[in-house]
């Protein structure tokens, strides 16, 4: 038999229900990760990078649907043609569609973004937990490698591993994760080194736990919140880097459309034909902002500080 909220208040005292703490202005436990979506929602700017995430992505997924156009054959008899019906962003100096071309290089940046970063994100989180959590000689070993990599400029350094490579779209994805995983091994080794010491942990090392249960089930996730936000403004960097090192042109190579080389030759007919620079540039940075907009976004939803 089921027992009214009234009922169950008269025969527990100490029971406090949801429209009690409404009434003397308190909310009820929600939860991490269901405030802070909440919170993200009331973020405009955060809201609408996501929609424009979620619908650049989509029609970079889409692109062989949406257009007709080749993305990499040329055209030679419809060269530099301004915006029309047929061609709603005009062409290039091949005779290719702009926004075919735009919409493919979408799929690299997107996808070097997101490879890249989770890539970081994977060897920087089992570092800087193994550096944090074990200490001593381990973490002397892990931090020092950190510091000789901070010892050279990340893009300098790309630039010359790229320079030694085959350019293509693995070699960029392996020299850019090669010189974003230390930013977060030593984000995580310390936010590890705040948690370790708390007493849910020093009780699950007192009850026995194995080592592995109280780094993934206890220090891991209390530690996800700044490693959310890290690699979410991480993807515009990467985005970026790719994007500069195929300006320089040693990224990836043409045929193959990228929003930096696009910008890199459009800077050629800049004066007689700017939308050539201006498309792939305005796009570029849309994203680039999207991103920050969103872990910015996430880095204010996810704050205990800022929790209500």
């Amino acid at each position: 038999m089921k027992t009214s909220t009234s009922e169950a208040s008269a025969e527990r005292p100490d029971l406090v229900t949801a429209s009690e703490l409404s009434n003397a202005g308190m909310r009820p436990h929600k939860g991490l990760w269901r405030d802070a979506w909440e919170r993200l929602t009331r973020n405009r700017a955060a809201v609408v990078s996501i929609i424009f995430l979620i619908a650049l992505v989509t029609a970079a997924i889409v692109a062989p649907i949406l257009t007709p156009y080749d993305p990499y054959s040329p055209e030679f008899g419809e060269t530099l043609e301004p915006p029309s019906r047929e061609h709603l962003l005009g062409t290039d100096e091949l005779g290719r569609d702009m926004l075919t071309r735009l919409l493919f290089g979408a799929r690299v940046s997107l996808a070097v973004g997101l490879v890249v970063q989770t890539l970081s994100l994977v060897v920087g989180t089992l570092l800087g937990l193994t550096a944090g959590y074990f200490g001593g000689a381990v973490d002397t070993i892990i931090m020092r490698l950190v510091d000789i990599m901070y010892a050279f400029p990340n893009f300098l350094f790309a630039v010359f591993m790229v320079s030694l490579l085959n350019p293509s779209i693995a070699s960029i994805i392996l020299v850019l994760s090669f010189v974003g995983w230390p930013f977060v091994a030593r984000l995580t080794r310390g936010q590890v080194l705040s948690v370790k010491e708390c007493e849910y942990v020093q009780a699950a090392r007192a009850i026995g736990a194995p080592h592995w249960r109280i780094m993934t089930r206890h220090v891991l996730t209390n530690t996800l919140s700044p490693l959310i936000v890290t690699f979410t403004i991480g993807i515009a960097g990467v985005i970026i880097s790719e994007a500069g090192l195929s300006f320089l042109g040693i990224g990836i190579r043409p045929p193959n459309p990228t929003w930096g080389s696009m910008i890199a030759k459009g800077r050629q007919y800049f004066r007689s034909y700017p939308y050539l620079a201006l498309y792939p540039s305005i796009l570029l940075g849309l994203t680039v902002l999207a991103f920050n907009f969103v872990g910015d976004g996430l880095r204010d939803a996810l704050d205990p500080r800022l929790r209500e």
